[in-house]
C-alpha cells in the first residue's frame, strides 16, 4: 500500500534573541534548536536506508483461479497474517484455505533493511502481486524484498523454471578488472550467507581505481535449509556472472536473490544506528525539563515522520492532492488509533468483506462507533482509487450518503473511516427470507426513495455531476432506522460537463452495469439510473440479479420481471414479505408496488436516453397520481447470442457485504456479441 507523501515547509523562520537579552524562554528556546538539529540529523542519516521498494520482476502463474468466491478471502487472509509477522522479524509465511483454493504465501524482506524499510517494502509487493489475479498464484522480486503466493506447498523450493538473472540495460563497465571484483565478491557470499542466516553483503574494490568496487547482496529465504540455500546461491552466481561485463545485474531465483552493481546501493543501519545513538545522548544530556522533553518528541517524531514519509515514498500528483485535501479539511486519522479501535482489525469485528476490501467496526477512545474500511488488497490502481474516493466523498454532503469521517494514509494500509450504520447493508434483507421480514413495503418505499434523492443530489445538485458507478444493494447502507445512505465511492467519476463520456476502463459489477456503458463505454448519469432500476426490482421481488459463467443461462431480474410485466403476472413475483401489509392496507398495497415495478422497468430501458433523469424518478414516485409512459424492452432479450469477456487485469471494488451477493462481480470487463 502506498503511503503518501506529507507536506513539507521548504523554509523554516526562526525569531532572532539578542545575544545579552535574558529571558525565561532561553531554556526552552535552545533545547528546542538542539532538539530538531539532532532530529534533522537522524533524519539526514536515515537517508542511508532505503527500502528499496522498485518493482524488478514479477512472474504469474499461466492457471486460472479455482474459485472466486473463495480464492480472494483466503488470498486476503493469507497477506493479513504475513503483514503482521513482517512487522516483527522482516519475514512471513501463511496459509488460508484448503485444497484447490488454499493460498500458500512467503515475504522477506532483504537482511539489510530496517523494519520501518521492510514495511515499506511488503507494502509496496502486496499492491503490485494482486495484478496476477485471477491466476492462481505469483511471484515479486523487489530490490527490498521478495513476495509469493500459490495454491500449493512450495516452501521447500529453491530452484525451478522460472529461475533467470536480469542484466543491467543500460551500464556496460569498460574496466576488464571488474569483471574479476564481481566473481570475487560473487564467491564470498556464496560462502557467507549459508553460514549466516541466508544473508550476506559484500564489498571488493575494483583493482587500480580509487572511487570504483562492487557491492553485492545475497538473500536466501529463510525457510530454506542450509543445503538448499548453498544450491540456490550456487545456481544463481552462475546466471548473474553471464551478465558481465554489465555493471548491474540481479539473480531472481526460487529460493534466494543476489544483486551486484558498481552503485553502493546497500543500507547502513548498523553505522547509522551508532551515529543516532551519540545524537540522542547529546540531546537528553541537555534536557532541564521532562514537560519540554515531551514536547519536544511529539513535535519532532511529527516533523522527521513527515519529512521520512515523503522521502521514502514519493507520491503521485494524486497522492500530493490527496494530502493538500486531508490537511485542508482535518480528516486524517492516525493508524495506531485506528488500529485500537477495531482491536488490531479482529475479527469478531468485521462488518464485512468484498471482493477487494474489508470493513470492521471500530470505537474510538471518545466512544464513537466508526467503521474502518481497510483497502489492503488492491490492484495497480489503488492510490488513484484511494485518493478519488477521498476526494468525492469529502467534496459531498447529504442525508442519503454515508458520511465520511476521515482516513489514514501514513501505515501499511490505506484506510478510510466511516460513520457506522448498524444495520448494515440493504441486500442482508432483502435477500433473505427471514431477515425481509423487518422491511415491510413502507419501509422499503422509503429506502428506494431515500437512495433516489442521494442519485438525484449526485447528478444534479452537487458542484460537479457525480457518477457512482457501482450501485448495488451491498451498497445501500440502513442506519438504525432504516434509512438508506449510498456508499462505496471507489469507482465514482465526476465530470464539469453534461455530456457522454467514453471510458477505456470498463469498471462496476456485472448485472447492473448499463448496456451502452458495458458494451461501448459510454459512461452518463444514466447507467447509474440503469443500475438503480436494478436494485429497485431486486427490492420488490427478493430476487438477486444473476448471471452464470456457465454455459447454462440464468435470466436477469430485469428480463423475468419484464416478461411477468407483459403478461399481467408480475405481483406472482413480489416478495412475500410485502403481502403480510396485504391484509391491513387493501388492494392500494399491490397498486403501490405496481407502479414502483413500472419505474424500475423505466430505469432499466435498454435505450439510454428513454430513462428518466433521477429527479423524474423522484416526482414519479411521489406524485402518485400522475399517468406513467409505457416502458419499453430492457437490453438483452436475446442473451443467449451474447458473450461476456472479462479482460480485467486486477478488480478493484471494495464492497460492504457480508459475502460475494454476485455470481459474477468484475471490473474492467468488455461485452462482445458472438
Amino acid at each position: 500500500m502506498h503511503f503518501l507523501s506529507q507536506p513539507t515547509a521548504s523554509h523554516t523562520h526562526k525569531r532572532k534573541l539578542p545575544m545579552n537579552t535574558a529571558s525565561p524562554l532561553l531554556p526552552t528556546y535552545g533545547f528546542f534548536i538542539i532538539f530538531i538539529t539532532a532530529l534533522f540529523l537522524l533524519q539526514s542519516t536515515s537517508t542511508l536506508a532505503n527500502p528499496r521498494s522498485q518493482t524488478v520482476n514479477i512472474l504469474c502463474s499461466t492457471v486460472i483461479e479455482h474459485n472466486t468466491t473463495a480464492f480472494v478471502p483466503n488470498f486476503v487472509a493469507t497477506m493479513q497474517i504475513i503483514s503482521d509477522q513482517m512487522r516483527t522479524g522482516g519475514f512471513g509465511v501463511a496459509l488460508a484455505g484448503k485444497g484447490p483454493d488454499a493460498n500458500y504465501g512467503l515475504a522477506q524482506c532483504y537482511g539489510d533493511l530496517s523494519l520501518m524499510d521492510c514495511v515499506l517494502c511488503y507494502a509496496e509487493a502486496r499492491t503490485v502481486l494482486p495484478q496476477c489475479f485471477p491466476f492462481n498464484g505469483g511471484r515479486i522480486f523487489l530490490d527490498g524484498c521478495f513476495m509469493r503466493a500459490e495454491n500449493y506447498s512450495f516452501y521447500n523450493e529453491y530452484k525451478g523454471p522460472l529461475d533467470r538473472a536480469v542484466c543491467g540495460n543500460t551500464s556496460i563497465t569498460t574496466n576488464s578488472l571488474f569483471g574479476q571484483s564481481a566473481r570475487q565478491a560473487v564467491g564470498r557470499a556464496v560462502d557467507i550467507a549459508p553460514n549466516n542466516g541466508g544473508y550476506a553483503r559484500v564489498e571488493v574494490p575494483v583493482p587500480g581505481t580509487s572511487n570504483l568496487s562492487v557491492y553485492l547482496l545475497a538473500q536466501c529465504w529463510k525457510n530454506l535449509k542450509r543445503s538448499s540455500c548453498t544450491s540456490c546461491l550456487q545456481n544463481a552466481s552462475a546466471s548473474i556472472l553471464k551478465c558481465l561485463p554489465h555493471s548491474e545485474a540481479r539473480a531472481l531465483n526460487t529460493g534466494c536473490f543476489i544483486r551486484y552493481s558498481s552503485v553502493d546501493f546497500l543500507n547502513r543501519e548498523a553505522r547509522a544506528a551508532r551515529f543516532r545513538g551519540n545524537i540522542i545522548a547529546i540531546v537528553i544530556s541537555v534536557v532541564s525539563s521532562i514537560a519540554v522533553l515531551v514536547a519536544g518528541v511529539v513535535i519532532g517524531i511529527y516533523i522527521w515522520n513527515n519529512r521520512y514519509v515523503k522521502m521514502k515514498r514519493k507520491g503521485s500528483n494524486d497522492a500530493n492532492k490527496m494530502v493538500k485535501t486531508l490537511n485542508n479539511s482535518s480528516l486524517n486519522f492516525k493508524y495506531s488509533t485506528l488500529e485500537k479501535s477495531t482491536e488490531c482489525f479482529a475479527e469478531a469485528n468485521m462488518l464485512g468483506q468484498g471482493g477487494f476490501g474489508t470493513v470492521y467496526k471500530g470505537v474510538l477512545s471518545d466512544g464513537r462507533e466508526i467503521a474502518v474500511k481497510r483497502l489492503f488488497f488492491n490492484n495497480k490502481h489503488r492510490a488513484a482509487d484511494f485518493y478519488n474516493e477521498v476526494n468525492i466523498i469529502s467534496s459531498v454532503e447529504h442525508k442519503n450518503l454515508v458520511r465520511l469521517l476521515g482516513c489514514s494514509c501514513s501505515g501499511p494500509e490505506s484506510l478510510l473511516v466511516y460513520e457506522f450504520l448498524p444495520n448494515k447493508s440493504l441486500d442482508r434483507f432483502i435477500f433473505d427470507r427471514d431477515r425481509g421480514r423487518s422491511l415491510n413495503w413502507e419501509k422499503r418505499f422509503d429506502i428506494i426513495v431515500g437512495t433516489v434523492e442521494g442519485l438525484a443530489y449526485l447528478h444534479e445538485n452537487s458542484k460537479t455531476k457525480i457518477i457512482h458507478r457501482d450501485i448495488k444493494a451491498s451498497n445501500i447502507l440502513l442506519d438504525s432506522k432504516f434509512r438508506a445512505k449510498i456508499a462505496d465511492f471507489g469507482l465514482a467519476r465526476s465530470f464539469e460537463e453534461d455530456v457522454s463520456h467514453i471510458s477505456t476502463a470498463i469498471a462496476g459489477t456485472l448485472g447492473y452495469m448499463a448496456p451502452e456503458y458495458l458494451a461501448h463505454g459510454q459512461l452518463t448519469e444514466k447507467a447509474d439510473v440503469y443500475s438503480f432500476g436494478v436494485v429497485l426490482l431486486e427490492t420488490i421481488t427478493g430476487i438477486q440479479n444473476s448471471r452464470s459463467e456457465t454455459s447454462d443461462y440464468l435470466e436477469s431480474i430485469v428480463l423475468i420481471t419484464w416478461k411477468h410485466f407483459e403478461s399481467g403476472t408480475v405481483e406472482g413475483i413480489y416478495d412475500p414479505n410485502l403481502m403480510v401489509d396485504e391484509k391491513e392496507g387493501g388492494g392500494s398495497i399491490k397498486e403501490e408496488i405496481l407502479r414502483v415495478v413500472h419505474i424500475g422497468l423505466l430505469c432499466t430501458q435498454e435505450t439510454a436516453s428513454l430513462r428518466p433523469t433521477m429527479s423524474k424518478v423522484l416526482q414519479m414516485l411521489m406524485k402518485k397520481e400522475d399517468k406513467l409512459p409505457a416502458p419499453t424492452n430492457p437490453p438483452f432479450m436475446d442473451e443467449r447470442t451474447m458473450e461476456l469477456n472479462d479482460t480485467s487485469d486486477a478488480p478493484s471494488q471494495y464492497n460492504v457485504t457480508e459475502g460475494s451477493s454476485m455470481a459474477a462481480s468484475v471490473t474492467h470487463s468488455s461485452f462482445h456479441p458472438r
